[in-house]
């Protein structure tokens, strides 16, 4: 079973990262695109324009509706969910995002939704 792990795009990589799958619509800021180490940019299974910049406004009194939403969001392309998870071929996939917030961000909110897909 594939192991899902986030980390900040921002981060080292480590050889234990396994497949480094960029999970952000768009570009992280900061980054040139031949520093970055990744195997895939998924960016179908991002929240929408629309939700990405309602939560920005609010990240901490938005979070639970954000949570819901995107769930809600992510149900809609679960075929491209199940894919990042298919197509990568290693026991471990880490999901690369650029927020500043650790604990409020949609790569724990994907995360949260890829464990459930595997489990069935």
């Amino acid at each position: 079973m594939v192991q899902v792990a986030v980390k900040r795009v921002y981060e080292e990589p480590h050889d234990n990262d396994g497949a480094r799958v960029l999970i952000d619509k768009l570009w992280p800021r900061g980054v040139r695109k031949d520093q970055l180490v990744m195997d895939a940019w998924y960016k179908e299974v991002t929240p929408s324009s629309d939700l990405r910049n309602w939560f920005h406004e609010d990240p901490v009194g938005r979070w639970p509706a954000f949570r819901n939403a995107y769930l809600h969001e992510l149900a809609q392309c679960k075929a491209q969910a199940e894919a990042l998870l298919e197509e990568q071929k290693q026991d471990k996939v880490t999901l690369l995002y650029a927020a500043k917030d650790n604990s409020r961000n949609h790569a724990i909110v994907l995360k949260e939704y890829l464990d459930k897909l595997k489990l069935g």
